[in-house]
């Protein structure tokens, strides 16, 4: 009698811990869908890109590439983290799979579509040459003898080196566009080459003058994605929402629209 109760209480614990594990597992399950839903997107950017992106009086990421790449995540069910790093680190990141996408008025050229996939075109801005209005610099012919600065990585510094030959000017290159502005105020470059929509943000703020690279049709600006990357047709799908219900041209006119 009392085998038969050990061997029912036995039985009974068995059963018992079966349950629980199956109860466990459903969890876990419901744990990993859940966690599923909130699928963190890594963007990198670099930001010292007014308006396009930079940081505001709070530290926190502010711009039209951080606001599109929040509506992107919103509407992909993401969750959004964004790294910041030098303008010509961006491409190797992506290579080494450190981070999803990258948003960084990033121009779509053949050389980088030969490293990452891009998006649509989201944007497109131009190239322009600004200077101090002392120094009367009006056209690309007065480029002649002077030091044009660049940031590095960026598509102004393929035009820059293209340009230089035969326009007979020196190109330095420094690690961000901030750091332009402060080379040339300083008197350390004679121009700085740019996006235009940047250039045209830093002609209203501190009074430089500038005009438009008359040599070249930039390609537009894209998302850019790791080779092969499996977000590419999501993200478009998104970028060509955003144009149909008009939250591109709500963003457009928010960053954008006072400085085109």
């Amino acid at each position: 009698m009392k085998k038969t109760i050990i061997t029912g209480f036995i039985c009974f614990f068995f059963i018992s811990l079966l349950a629980a594990c199956g109860a466990q597992k459903e969890s876990s399950s419901g744990e990993s869908d859940t966690a599923k839903d909130k699928t963190i997107l890594k963007m990198a950017t670099s930001a010292d890109f007014p308006p396009f992106e930079s940081y505001d009086t709070d530290g926190s990421f502010i711009g039209f590439d951080v606001e599109l790449a929040q509506a992107i995540a919103d509407e992909l069910g993401y969750e959004l983290q964004i790294e910041d790093m030098d303008f010509d680190g961006l491409i190797g990141a992506l290579q080494a799979n450190r981070v999803d996408m990258v948003l960084a008025g990033m121009s779509a050229t053949e050389d980088r579509q030969k490293n990452v996939n891009f998006s649509t075109e989201y944007h497109r801005s131009g190239e322009m040459f600004i200077s101090k209005p002392d120094d009367e610099i009006k056209d690309i012919e007065d480029l002649s003898g002077k030091v044009v600065g660049v940031q590095l990585g960026t598509i102004q510094e393929e035009g820059a080196e293209a340009l230089a030959a035969e326009y007979g000017f020196e190109v330095k290159k420094v690690d961000d566009a901030s750091i332009l502005i402060q080379e040339l105020n300083s008197n350390r470059i004679d121009v700085a080459y740019m996006d235009k929509t940047v250039a045209t943000g830093y002609i209203d703020s501190q009074g430089f003058v500038g005009f438009d690279d008359p040599t070249t049709s930039s390609p537009g600006m894209a998302i850019a994605f790791p080779k092969y990357s499996e977000i590419v047709e999501e993200v478009n799908a998104a970028l060509a929402k955003f144009e149909e219900d008009g939250t591109m041209e709500k963003l457009k006119e928010e960053w954008l629209s006072e400085i085109e």
